[in-house]
């Protein structure tokens, strides 16, 4: 996908496009996302959407790609994009899964689809624990880490605690006056 960020932005909302072919209610043929947030700031009675439902500058990119997975998994059937993969989504969905037109369009897709990321060098992960692999960090070297870098010589160290007498302010010149 491709987020197209305009000149005034935050002002106003970037356009949002997919790539690849994408059969869903909600994304046009040319691969631009139909989404209430990714709308102008307008107040247009015949959308459907209150102002408070389109962009505003405080979205960000995070806000933008949540609201986008979210319409991905459940499609607004009441407003879509391209009206024949809404029709069919809603009859996969009505009938439970049993007419199996969408669900094999959209199977060709993701097939497809990772075929052409495998093709990039993109290992697409296809279950819970390949998408939740936590990568280690990597060790860190003492020599190089500020926090323990002290600039003190371990010897000054060692001479140090070998003077000591307990008694880190005692000068013998000191007469506690304040006169030396």
């Amino acid at each position: 996908a491709r987020i197209k960020f305009p000149i005034d932005y935050p002002y106003s909302p970037p356009a949002f496009r997919f790539l690849t072919k994408m059969w869903h209610p909600n994304i046009y043929e040319n691969g631009d996302v139909c989404i209430s947030i990714l709308h102008p700031p307008v107040d247009d009675p015949q959308s459907g959407e209150l102002p408070s439902e389109r962009w505003n500058p405080t979205q960000n990119v995070r806000t933008i790609l949540l609201s986008v997975i979210s319409l991905l998994n459940e499609p607004n059937t009441f407003s879509p994009a391209n009206v024949d993969a809404s029709v069919m989504y809603r009859k996969w969905r009505d009938s439970k899964g049993k007419d199996r037109e969408y669900a094999e369009i959209i199977r060709k897709q993701v097939l497809a689809t990772k075929a052409d990321a495998e093709r990039d060098g993109v290992k697409v992960p296809t279950t819970l624990a390949e998408y939740c692999v936590r990568t280690r960090a990597p060790p860190t070297d003492e020599g190089s880490n500020l926090f323990y870098d002290d600039y003190y010589d371990d010897e000054d160290l060692e001479d140090e605690e070998e003077n000591d007498d307990g008694d880190c302010c005692y000068d013998e010149d000191d007469s506690g006056t304040e006169e030396s």
